[in-house]
């Protein structure tokens, strides 16, 4: 596939975010969103193309895949294309070499993409999947670790009865939560505020409005309690005016936002999910 073809594909995904957003249908935004949260580890451009084709994509997989998990693909159903890397070793020339008896060493690069296709979990049938630990509600476990993921950023946590009504403060290098929350708001808040520590910290601060800012936050703490199974209500539909149609401003938030709610679940993961991820 040639890369003019690849960028006009994950353009035409985004674009069709703005467009959506412009035109006051801001539930597709939710839905990109659900699915960063559902592909965290996907790279950004192949999120946009599953949410683009599949909107409804919770769980998908090649057909050799599903195949290993006694799963087949019904028939007739159409696949979700994505982009898989090339990657190959090409060898040195001897004009390239430094004259030191290396021009044999072949040197990992990536020369190009092709298309691959993937299937949810809806367009398929067999046996059922061992169900992962879903957290409704209950953040047991990943509120611990989220506090031990702070720590380990050397970020002071604190709690505080004066600081409402805000129910969070980021401070560069500090967090104030407001005392006596619930476990799950108070964990929905903290992501918040870790997000503002990771993404509004150095120059990127200066370059974007608050809006942008809070919205940017709040979509990372959207994607992260989305990913741990914890009911995020509607709050996310009210955010439509955050880009102002611009495609270039909106392609730059998402990616951030993917990318830090990807370190973040991965720094909270439970232990066998973060080895069966890695495998």
């Amino acid at each position: 596939m040639k890369l003019e073809e690849i960028k006009n594909r994950t353009q035409e995904a985004s674009d069709y975010l703005v467009q959506s957003l412009e035109a006051g249908h801001s539930e597709v935004l939710t839905e990109y969103l659900g699915a960063i949260a559902k592909f965290h580890t996907y790279s950004f451009g192949n999120i946009m193309l599953i949410a683009r084709q599949k909107p409804s994509a919770t769980n998908v997989a090649g057909v050799r895949t599903w195949n290993s998990l006694g799963r087949f693909v019904r028939r007739g159903e159409k696949g979700i294309l994505i982009l898989a890397p090339m990657v190959g070793k090409k060898t040195k020339t001897l004009e390239e070499t430094t004259g030191e008896g290396d021009e044999k060493n072949p040197q990992p690069q990536l020369y190009g993409f092709r298309a691959v296709y993937v299937f949810d979990i809806s367009q398929t049938e067999g046996k059922e999947l061992p169900q992962l630990t879903e957290v409704k509600g209950d953040v047991s476990g990943y509120r611990e670790r989220l506090v031990k993921f702070v720590e380990a950023r050397s970020i002071e946590l604190c709690y505080s009865d004066k600081i409402g009504p805000a129910k969070g403060l980021s401070q560069g290098g500090k967090i104030t939560l407001l005392s006596g929350m619930q476990p799950a708001e108070e964990f929905s808040v903290l992501v918040h505020e870790i997000g503002h520590e990771m993404l509004h910290r150095g120059e990127r601060r200066t370059l974007t409005t608050k809006t942008v800012r809070e919205t940017e936050a709040e979509a990372v703490g959207f994607v992260v309690c989305q990913a741990i199974g914890l009911d995020t209500g509607t709050a996310f539909s009210d955010y439509i005016a955050l880009w102002n149609g611009d495609a270039n401003l909106l392609r730059e938030s998402l990616q951030a936002v993917q990318q830090t709610a990807a370190v973040i679940l991965g720094g909270i993961a439970p232990e066998p999910a973060a080895v069966a991820a890695a495998a």
